[in-house]
């Protein structure tokens, strides 16, 4: 197939996917106008339905009210004129309160007695209502509600009327006229219109004042006929419809429109929200041609990235003939390539084994340190309470000379703990060789610190000062003893050291309580930390002192933090404080 054709093809499939994009974009408007237009045609027609009935329960009190008035029954009764201006009173007194159109009393005869608007020229005292449907019924079952265009006033309303009984006997009616021009007005701010029709389709309210009485569909001509003789909605009602009504679509004139109808709180009414489908099906159909708009956009630029796809695969066709013939003329030169590859390749993986080969030496070397910092570690561990069995011993033998077999027996005692306690720390490092869990125990701080001082001896009476409140030492934390007292013993035995030559040698041991653990403080008034040693201080094989191999505190930190507490150099005033923190168990 040629260039020219596949251009033909593809314009033809563009030109097919357009109308089909077209048409479901006109459909989905379509819909989604209708279904917006609905939702808001519904939303309207129960607020407004909301302000109706909250107007008409206001004044479907008024005849109850004045069914219960006893002027309006000595009014009806007749032959009391003063009661009838009293009643006149009263009535425009309520109508000006209550903002109903008029009040009235309609004697059994039909006459009108006494009126809210007795003042004004279009008074209804006097006029004559057995014509009216409203006082029929009123008499005839005792009250009545009928909507219809006002004999005197000419303005429409609502009737409601109440029959007043007397003595076993019907005096009269009491009738409240209300009209809806302060709800039509309201109802007239929101878009589209809002009509209350009758079970006939004639609009009763309304918020277009041009479709008042109007019929939603054709009368015939035997009802417009009983219209006029009812006379109410006057001599000549209108009869062509105010729009056509079909389910719930409407259309007046040119203007289509989608309806939410409510039952109304009058007897055999609807109230009707027409919302305008034009504003939702503009914005329907322009938002159906942005996406259409989009979608053609992102063909076309597919449709241009296919052209340029096929021009690239022919570009790429003729550049790989071309290859093709390079590759031929080339072939002699890849072969002494080749073999020069091999002899490199070979080097490379000769290389490659010794670095493997150096890798493993330094891994070794890496391995027999650690060792070297653990064999170390335990020198320093044991060197102490090796140096108190010692002095146990040549005590012992004093008091075997001063025949003080007890006291001996007691320091034979001693040594026998300090053998048991080096064969501990053994087990415990022997057990960190292998990488066991050490063991975990709760001992309390008196027994650890009364353990540490017994292990120094002589060397920290009259210099170690133990602070440890009382409420503290009986403390229990989550540690093993014996290194428990690893730490306290280095810690103790570096403080004492820093004040060897100081006049007046002070050792304290400290300790407070907060949120579950306790802090430790060991302090000296010694010379201090030098600030040099601060970043070193507990890196294995560090160490201030010449003689001093480093490990110490390396070990006595790596314990702390294995307990789940930590090993720091606080501030202190002049010498050394270091701050024990351990979890209490």
């Amino acid at each position: 197939m040629t260039g020219s054709r596949r251009i033909g093809w593809g314009l033809l499939v563009a030109a097919l996917l357009a109308l089909a994009m077209v048409v479901a974009g006109s459909r989905w408007a379509s819909l989604s106008a209708r279904t917006a237009t609905d939702r808001a045609a519904t939303t309207i027609a129960r607020s407004h339905l909301g302000l109706l009935t909250s107007e008409l329960q206001k004044f479907r009190l008024l005849p109850l009210v004045l069914a219960e008035y006893p002027g309006v029954a000595r009014a009806l009764a007749g032959g009391d004129a003063a009661a009838a201006r009293r009643l006149d009173e009263t009535l425009e007194l309520l109508a000006s309160r209550t903002d109903a159109a008029v009040l009235y009393a309609v004697d059994a005869r039909g006459r009108a007695i006494a009126a809210s608007n007795w003042r004004s020229p279009t008074s209804f005292v006097g006029q004559d209502y057995t014509f009216r449907s409203y006082f029929n019924e009123a008499m005839a079952r005792g009250q009545s509600e009928v909507f219809a265009l006002g004999s005197v006033s000419r303005r429409p309303g609502l009737y409601l009327a109440r029959r007043i009984d007397a003595g076993g006997r019907p005096l009269g009616v009491i009738v409240v006229k209300v009209e809806f021009d302060r709800l039509e007005r309201e109802w007239a701010q929101s878009p589209g219109a809002t009509v209350v029709v009758d079970a006939r389709g004639l609009i009763l309210v309304t918020s277009v004042s041009a479709w008042r009485f109007h019929p939603t569909r054709s009368l015939s001509a035997p009802a417009i006929a009983a219209l006029r003789r009812s006379r109410q909605f006057g001599a000549s009602p209108p009869t062509t419809p105010a729009f056509t009504l079909a389910g719930r679509d409407a259309v007046q004139r040119t203007a289509r429109y989608r309806v939410a109808a409510v039952a109304a709180p009058i007897e055999a009414t609807r109230l009707l929200h027409l919302a305008p489908l034009a504003p939702p099906l503009a914005a329907a159909r322009t938002q159906a041609l942005l996406w259409g708009s989009g979608l053609l956009l992102l063909a076309a630029l597919a449709g241009g990235i296919g052209l340029r796809g096929a021009e690239r695969r022919r570009m790429q066709a003729q550049a790989q003939a071309a290859l093709e013939r390079e590759v031929v003329r080339r072939t002699a030169e890849l072969r002494d390539t080749n073999a020069r590859l091999v002899v490199e390749s070979e080097e490379r993986a000769e290389a490659d084994r010794r670095f493997r080969a150096a890798r493993e030496e330094l891994a070794q070397a890496n391995r027999l340190g650690s060792l070297g910092q653990i064999t170390a570690g335990v020198a320093h561990e044991i060197n102490q309470p090796l140096a108190a069995i010692r002095t146990f011993a040549e005590n012992g033998v004093t008091l075997l000379d001063r025949d003080a077999p007890d006291r001996a027996r007691d320091n034979l005692s001693r040594i026998v703990a300090l053998t048991d306690r080096i064969g501990t720390i053994t087990a415990e490092l022997r057990a960190f060789s292998r990488r066991r869990t050490p063991s975990r125990g709760a001992p309390t701080l008196a027994e650890a610190i009364a353990g540490t001082l017994l292990l120094i001896g002589d060397r920290a009476r009259g210099v170690v000062e133990d602070r440890v409140p009382a409420d503290i030492r009986g403390l229990r934390v989550s540690a093993d003893r014996i290194r428990l007292e690893q730490i306290l013993v280095n810690l103790l035995q570096n403080a004492l050291d820093a004040v060897a030559g100081v006049a007046d040698r002070r050792v304290t041991i400290a300790a407070e309580r907060s949120d579950g653990v306790v802090a430790l403080r060991v302090a000296d008034n010694g010379s201090g930390v030098d600030p040099a040693l601060d970043a070193t201080l507990f890196t294995p094989f560090a160490s201030a002192k010449p003689e001093g191999l480093g490990l110490g505190l390396a070990i006595a930190r790596d314990i702390a933090r294995e307990f789940g507490g930590e090993l720091a150099l606080a501030p202190g005033d002049g010498g050394a404080v270091f701050v024990l923190t351990l979890r209490l168990a």
